[in-house]
């Protein structure tokens, strides 16, 4: 028996030196890599949940945490409870922020880098974020949005290694992935090693829409991607290196840190908003296809409590449904503030599972003045001039899906190269 347990111990002590030489090596990999955790656990974590994999490369480095109110970690504890002599254990969970969870184990965090809508995520779409203070910590934050997306060299000085901690929602125009674009931009030009911990598309495996052009590059599209791109942000991450989008060609030290016991056909819903007119499952399904109404005339409900799970403006014509918006939690001047809106209500219908151009089509068709319905923007969130022509010209929707074939078929086998999931 003594024997037995020697042999043991001598394996553990393999096991554990070969895995703190893994994560040495990682650490100074100037490529891609993945870090899995060994668990024999078949429940579901996120990356950032999945911290035996990350924790030890943290241990003595100074922190920057690119984060807001999604960075959420599932904490589970055993509780124990005697009751006429007999042991009752009790799986307790609860959520805790990120920046508590690794300030509680006394890695050193220096910094939060706070993207669009802010470190607490409270903020408009597209309002300017000033640089601060966490209240709880008195941590600097330092804002990734307006005139300083990408994180200036002084902003990062001291900083060891950045760890970044977004929910994404698997559509080219929600700008995370732009803000995780900068960042890693940054911290490749300033020798900085990057940990994505990565969290599920909650759009899962859709890929749909038309790809991206270069000439109408933005901050609501930074790539020659679809509108929805069908990858974690922690796969994103790993296409950006590989295809080299960084400017000059630059790559980051990259490290994913993966979900585990995960894969993209599973349905995934957010335990908390990723920004405050995405409020619940429907709406993050629907954001994509109702998007493209920020580049016109029409309303997609901000100002109400049925943000993009609705459509409709004072230009439509008359239906039997209709909604007034008025300022809001993430809405302080919403579009046709105080207006009676004719469109439709899309909250309570079964989930798409593509790219939907139907009530973009249906409202451009009943419009007052078609010269008035589209603007500037829609451009930009489109990726291309084609799209808005096409819809002008009257092509019906499925013949507008063949244009997209083409870009789309090698989108996928690009995107093949950088998967991490099944």
């Amino acid at each position: 028996m003594k024997y037995y347990f020697l042999c043991l111990s001598l394996l553990c002590l393999l096991i554990c030196c070969g895995g703190k030489k893994k994560i040495d090596e990682s650490a100074k990999n100037k490529e891609i890599s993945t870090i899995q955790e060994v668990s024999r656990s078949v429940e579901f974590k996120t990356g950032a949940e999945n911290y035996i994999a990350y924790l030890p490369i943290l241990a003595g480095k100074n922190i920057g945490l690119v984060t807001n109110q999604t960075g959420i970690i599932k904490i589970e504890t055993e509780n124990i409870k005697v009751e006429d002599g007999t042991k009752e254990y009790q799986r307790i969970f609860s959520n805790v922020h990120l920046v508590d969870f690794l300030i509680e184990r006394k890695v050193q965090v220096q910094k939060i880098y706070a993207p669009e809508h802010g470190f607490r995520g409270t903020a408009d779409a597209g309002e300017l974020i000033k640089d601060g203070k966490d209240t709880k910590t008195g941590l600097p934050i330092i804002s990734l949005y307006g005139d300083n997306k990408k994180p200036k060299s002084e902003q990062l000085k001291g900083i060891d290694i950045m760890v970044f901690d977004l929910q994404d929602v698997g559509a080219r125009f929600y700008t995370y992935i732009s803000s995780l674009h900068y960042v890693m931009e940054a911290c490749a030009e300033n020798n900085i090693p990057l940990i994505v911990l990565d969290r599920p598309n909650p759009n899962g495996n859709i890929v749909d829409g038309p790809i991206l052009e270069k000439e109408f590059t933005s901050f609501v599209g930074m790539h020659p991607i679809p509108v929805l791109h069908g990858m974690t942000i922690g796969e994103y991450a790993k296409m950006i290196n590989g295809e080299k989008w960084l400017k000059n060609g630059v790559r980051c030290q990259l490290t994913v840190i993966p979900c585990l016991n995960y894969n993209r056909n599973m349905i995934y819903s957010l335990p908390l908003k990723p920004s405050p007119n995405l409020p619940n499952d429907q709406s993050i399904n629907l954001y994509a296809s109702l998007c493209f109404f920020e580049g016109t005339n029409v309303s997609v409900g901000r100002g109400t409590e049925k943000q993009f799970q609705i459509y409709g403006s004072p230009f439509l014509s008359i239906t039997n449904y209709s909604f007034t918006p008025k300022p809001n939690l993430g809405a302080k001047d919403p579009m046709h503030n105080g207006k009676l809106c004719f469109g439709e209500d899309l909250s309570t219908i079964e989930k798409v599972n593509r790219l939907e151009l139907k009530w973009l089509i249906k409202a451009y068709e009943s419009t007052s003045d078609k010269k008035a319905f589209f603007n500037s923007f829609f451009l930009k969130l489109a990726g291309t001039k084609k799209l808005q022509e096409q819809i002008e010209k009257g092509i019906p929707d499925h013949e507008i899906r063949k244009s997209w074939e083409k870009g789309l078929e090698d989108f996928k086998k690009m995107r093949k190269n950088y998967l991490i999931y099944s």
